[in-house]
């Protein structure tokens, strides 16, 4: 399913291969499971991506992605922060990755959502919907979040609420919808935040990270190349 593919190319940190790769990306989002709403919602980031100053673009992401930990692209993040629980949850998913045939290349956390979005793109269309749909509660908040931030980037995120038909009603979804947004402004309190944290799987969820490069290369018609690294 190259919808997953598409979706999961737009959340990587912008760099020249990404506003290359936008065309294609219009291509498949286009012809793929996505309404009409969805996708001319999808327009402004899409046109922003393409045309804008690659500068801008990464400054934008790192502002959002990276500085703002109440918008991690690591779903785990958002439900266990550096807990014991999450190595567990960490290895789990990483099981269910090995047992569908699908091995992470770099040094993506297995919880990060373009990881997750490439994974369900191999799997049968009720198979990725159920799994994305498991994560509902989180992307329906970071969907939120960006909504209230005006941001672009909310549209991937309101897509996905779409396919996973993800309900703001239930218990977990508002507990994240409770939760105050970080200011990524207030670097002060940001660092003091991330003092607390320890990681205790993998690479630093901060540091960013490179996606796998096959993300646009498998997409038809393909393109030069892939997004290289993630974060700033």
């Amino acid at each position: 399913m190259k919808t997953y593919k598409a979706l999961s190319a737009l959340l990587t940190y912008p760099e020249t291969e990404l506003q290359e790769a936008i065309p294609a990306i219009r291509t498949v989002l286009d012809e793929g499971l996505l309404t009409q709403v969805s996708i001319h919602a999808l327009e402004p980031l899409l046109s922003s991506l393409e045309t804008d100053d690659l500068y801008d673009l990464q400054e934008r992401y790192v502002l959002l992605f990276d500085r703002s930990r109440t918008l991690s692209l690591n779903l785990f993040e958002h439900i266990h922060g550096e807990g014991r629980d999450r190595g567990g949850a960490m290895v789990d998913l990483l099981e269910t990755y090995r047992a569908g045939g699908f091995d992470l290349a770099g040094v993506e956390l297995p919880d990060h959502l373009p990881v997750l979005l490439e994974f369900l793109s191999t799997r049968p269309v009720t198979e990725a919907q159920s799994v994305l749909s498991d994560a509902g509660h989180i992307i329906l908040a970071l969907a939120e979040r960006l909504e209230r931030r005006g941001s672009v980037y909310a549209a991937v995120f309101q897509a996905l609420v779409a396919i996973a038909a993800a309900d703001a009603s239930t218990e977990e979804a508002q507990a994240l919808l409770a939760q105050e947004d970080d200011n990524p402004e207030d670097l002060e309190a940001l660092d003091a935040v991330w003092e607390e944290a320890m990681v205790t799987f993998g690479p630093d969820p901060n540091a960013g990270c490179p996606i796998s490069r096959d993300i646009l290369a498998r997409m038809d018609p393909a393109p030069a190349g892939a997004p290289r690294e993630m974060g700033g």
